[in-house]
């Protein structure tokens, strides 16, 4: 007996022995120390970590005083944790009315939160709009290597342009099929407002086309907004306001030009589509807006390389840190804790900092700990970051962002959003079918997810980037657990609803995060810096910026 306990002894030491460091502090990666950040920073004493709060002077104490415990430095070039990221807070006065008037007469009054949303796109205080013709101009979108031209060179300049959301996606060959490209987003639409001298422009909202309810809209749009401070693009716009329509109330503004709704979104799927005056009507609308200056915070930690030739390098896992804050009451709850969204990528990262940490004598480049704020509000945090970067964006090896994680138990695959794109995907992959996982692409490409993250402004300046998404292929749950996740999720998102519950198991976060580091490790390790896939849209870019890096060495 005894020789057989000796015999076991030796095995389990030479099991041990085989274990890579990696593995070795990927197993300190548990369900316990993923649990403990989520519960502090979605706590109600957190207020829902909303930019320019107390809530978001809470979060960056204490992310700055992990860091610390953990021995990790401050990732500014002055050695301090934190980057101030100036802003220009906006409020809009909520009893605003679209009035739609038709022979002098106002037919419609549209009220502000229930049927549209609206505020200032040109940093004005007040804001009026007295009888703009309104103009149907499809999908809104100028794409000269899609032969595609919503705008037929019509004089748009003081006139109300109703849009349609998403891209087309009715041809496979155009717009890449069912995927939302930057044409799709929002900010785009706002953009070609702008550029054509439009008085204003209100996007027609579907489930369907956004990807989230009216709810997501309502709530995110009627808080305070913000803006980088200096940013000249919009102070002085022609363009007055944009804004949200709901699907009931364009519904009605269209039949009162004599037109039906469902007719002129089909017709925009067509590369002849010319724009659609709604003859006869007219917009008026009051905004009335305050303003006041506030600094958000990028939270900063680095590990510093061993490798003197590679070690000014560098890997960027981003998560944001903020919410939304406080919001209109749901049966008596008005604090947003954004548990899942997004303290448990937070908690990923603080996870993955400490490891890292451990390992720093094997890591050949840096790795860099951003946590970004001001990301429910237009990605702003790292917006900032990319156009005044602690490294330079031609030394950035590659980014993983953590925004959401799989907090509903073990999955047999994971989604990446940006799947194919780049060798970080392909990093990810390797490391994935190692472990009996299969990597897959978004299941809803037509979202845009890849834009809606703070990923996009790090790849906007040609840094390799990847946004790990939760697995469908649940492993011993119950028949339907999906279709559970998929209703809690949608239940959560944004509202006050994202709070731990029941269903919480962190057995597949534990899984996805000790993934992500492998994956970080080998990069940090790697012969040679990430790339993108020679027919990525940010692959020029990508060149630009290491041509610039060389020439500043």
């Amino acid at each position: 007996m005894r020789k057989l306990l000796s015999v076991a002894l030796l095995l389990a030491i030479g099991v041990a022995c085989m274990q890579s460091p990696v593995d070795k502090v990927a197993k300190k990666i548990t369900k316990e120390s993923l649990m403990e950040p989520i519960e502090v920073l979605a706590s109600d004493e957190f207020k829902g970590r909303s930019t320019g709060t107390v809530g978001e002077e809470k979060t960056i104490d204490y992310l700055v005083e992990k860091l610390k415990e953990y021995g990790i430095k401050g990732g500014m070039p002055d050695g301090s944790y934190t980057q101030d990221v100036p802003l220009l807070g906006q409020k809009t006065d909520q009893d605003a009315q679209v009035r739609i008037n038709k022979g002098g007469d106002t037919i419609h009054r549209f009220d502000y939160y229930n049927d549209f949303m609206a505020w200032p796109s040109n940093l004005e205080e007040e804001v009026s709009i007295d009888e703009a013709e309104l103009v149907y101009v499809g999908y809104g979108i100028q794409a000269p290597e899609e032969n595609w031209d919503d705008f037929k060179d019509a004089d748009l300049k003081g006139k109300i342009l109703v849009v349609k959301n998403n891209d087309p996606s009715d041809d496979p060959e155009l717009f890449k099929g069912k995927a939302r490209l930057y044409y799709g987003r929002y900010d785009y639409k706002f953009e070609k407002a702008r550029e054509m001298g439009a008085a204003g422009v209100l996007i027609i909202h579907t489930t369907p086309s956004a990807g989230y309810g009216w709810s997501v809209v309502a709530n995110s749009w009627s808080r305070e907004r913000f803006y980088l401070r200096g940013d000249e693009s919009i102070k002085g716009s022609p363009t007055k306001f944009n804004g949200w329509l709901t699907k009931e109330a364009s519904t009605e503004l269209f039949e009162s030009a004599g037109l039906k709704l469902e007719d002129q979104l089909e017709a925009a799927e067509s590369r002849e589509f010319e724009p659609v005056p709604l003859k006869g009507l007219s917009l008026s609308l009051d905004l009335s807006a305050t303003y006041r200056k506030q600094d958000a915070q990028n939270v900063l930690g680095v590990v510093e390389g061993s490798n003197k030739r590679l070690n000014d390098e560098h890997l960027i896992f981003t998560a944001h840190h903020d919410h939304l804050g406080i919001t209109q009451p749901v049966k008596g709850d008005s604090i947003n804790n954004g548990a899942l969204d997004n303290a448990a990528g937070v908690s990923a990262v603080l996870n993955a900092a400490r490891g890292y940490k451990e390992l720093q004598p094997q890591l050949k480049r840096s790795v860099l700990f951003l946590f970004v704020g001001a990301e429910e509000v237009g990605l702003l945090g790292s917006k900032y970051w990319a156009e005044h970067p602690t490294v330079h964006p031609g030394k950035v090896t590659a980014n993983i962002n953590l925004d959401g994680m799989n907090v509903y138990g073990k999955t047999k695959d994971i989604v990446l959003i940006g799947y194919g794109r780049n060798t970080v995907s392909d990093k990810i992959e390797k490391i994935a079918e190692q472990n009996g996982r299969k990597v897959k692409p978004d299941p809803h490409p037509d979202r845009g997810y890849f834009y809606r993250s703070d990923h996009f402004s790090l790849a906007k300046k040609g840094i390799p980037a990847v946004f790990p998404n939760s697995g469908t292929e649940f492993i011993d749950k119950p028949e339907g657990y999906k279709a559970t996740v998929d209703s809690l999720q949608d239940a959560n998102y944004h509202s006050v609803n994202d709070e731990i519950n029941k269903y919480w198991d962190l057995s597949g976060m534990v899984q996805d995060v000790r993934l992500f580091f492998d994956a970080g490790y080998q990069i940090l390790n790697s012969g040679e810096m990430q790339s993108w896939q020679k027919e990525d849209e940010f692959k020029q870019k990508r060149l630009e910026m290491i041509e610039k890096a060389s020439s500043q060495q």
